[in-house]
């Protein structure tokens, strides 16, 4: 279901874009990297996270780690991670799998300025085993996200 959405979503509003199928997992960033032969930098991650009562995704590089100041500095508040089950409610994709991308729902998407030095990333597609390959900016008009700093050691 996840990856239907996700496929429909691209059909819709960008069909240029192959959702990719892979034989193996790309569940984590290092499978991932393998999988589409690209630097692990490039896997673009997206964390589902709580801030208080609000729910949101967090796109950065795949070696990329949040810093708890810059991220409390832009959205008010510690970040939680949700558990699997409920990122699952939030976006109908699996942990390993999530993506801003054929949401059942509007979540507030926010990508990390550790994208920007790549030309093309790849984040998942609704699936531990699909992917797309999406320059940065792209990704950040298809989805309505907004461009932040929320990671340690960007600009």
């Amino acid at each position: 279901m996840s990856l239907d959405s996700v496929g429909a979503f691209f059909a819709a509003h960008a069909p240029d874009i192959e959702v990719i199928v892979t034989q193996s997992s790309s569940a984590t960033v290092t499978l991932a990297a393998e999988a589409h032969g690209v630097l692990p930098a490039q896997i673009a991650k997206t964390i589902c996270l709580r801030v208080g009562e609000r729910t949101m995704l967090v796109v950065t590089s795949g070696i990329a780690r949040l810093d708890n100041r810059k991220f409390k500095d832009q959205f008010g508040g510690k970040p939680r991670m949700l558990d699997a089950q409920e990122v699952v409610a939030a976006t109908s994709h699996p942990v390993g799998g999530v993506c801003p991308f054929g949401l059942p729902a509007p979540l507030p998407v926010y990508c990390d300025v550790s994208l920007r030095e790549f030309a093309e990333v790849v984040p998942a597609a609704g699936a531990t085993n699909a992917a797309v390959r999406i320059a940065p900016q792209r990704m950040v008009e298809l989805t309505g996200a907004e461009w932040v700093d929320v990671c340690q050691g960007s600009e």
